[in-house]
């Protein structure tokens, strides 16, 4: 599993509950949406964000962009913290 962060600057977690019955609990939509992510999400993450916004009383698509937000600001993170690494070019 190693490999496939091999390329970022962002850490691994271990995880105690069994992912892929997290990830069938979670409502249609979120899984969906998990199934197009960038970044590999646990399931409890992407659940603590769904719940954040349904309780804020956002709607699932509204939801949906908090979670593409989310990712969004973390894979900046990743690009900057990157780009300091890199060479310079000439």
């Amino acid at each position: 599993m190693s490999r496939n962060l091999g390329s970022t600057s962002l850490g691994r977690k271990s995880r105690a509950a069994d992912p892929m019955r997290s990830y069938d609990a979670l409502p249609a939509p979120l899984r969906n949406w998990l199934a197009q992510a960038s970044l590999p999400w646990s399931p409890a993450s992407a659940r603590r964000v769904w719940n954040r916004a349904c309780a804020k009383g956002l709607s699932p698509d509204e939801a949906l962009s908090k979670l593409s937000k989310a990712e969004a600001r973390t894979l900046a993170r990743d690009r900057s913290a990157n780009s300091q690494h890199l060479p310079a070019k000439f």
